[in-house]
């Protein structure tokens, strides 16, 4: 079913909380170390977790009244909200994807990454964020061997 060759793993998973700081004891509890943490348009602030020597968590808070994150909470409650799988070439999964009738939504070029969604109307019911990280992700934020999973990006030194 596979029609793209594009290196792919499991980044992190993403848990939507009411508090980061209510939250994070229980990772911190389990292991993890914070490695940063970001806020987004002032709409919702997230921390990045490694845990051993390839997991990643992510908490995600939302910090302003009405965006995609505070509705979540008020459906679901906190909890698992996204799969993030880093894809070295976002545009050939998008394009497997689609040619396999996947629903791909809200593809968006930020300025060190590029991202978009597999809807979570598909059957297994999670949403997967698909993320390409640019050459200069790391730039600004810790050594690429402490963002990424194993030191590297996903198919660094594969590309075209």
């Amino acid at each position: 079913m596979n029609t793209h060759d594009t290196p792919i793993r499991v980044d992190h998973v993403g848990i939507a909380v009411e508090s980061i700081e209510d939250a994070e004891p229980i990772l911190l509890a389990l292991g993890c170390e914070r490695l940063s943490v970001e806020t987004v348009e002032e709409r919702f602030r997230w921390a990045y977790y490694r845990l051993g020597d390839a997991s990643r968590l992510e908490l995600i808070e939302p910090i302003a009244d009405d965006t995609f994150l505070t509705d979540f909470l008020d459906r679901h409650g906190p909890g698992l909200h996204h799969v993030t799988l880093e894809v070295a070439n976002i545009d050939s999964v998008i394009e497997s994807l689609r040619e396999h009738g996947i629903r791909v939504i809200d593809r968006t070029e930020f300025d060190t990454w590029t991202e978009a969604f597999v809807s979570p109307r598909n059957p297994t019911g999670a949403l997967f964020q698909l993320m390409e990280y640019h050459d200069d992700y790391h730039e600004n934020r810790r050594p690429p061997r402490e963002l990424f999973v194993n030191g590297r990006r996903v198919g660094e030194g594969v590309r075209e």
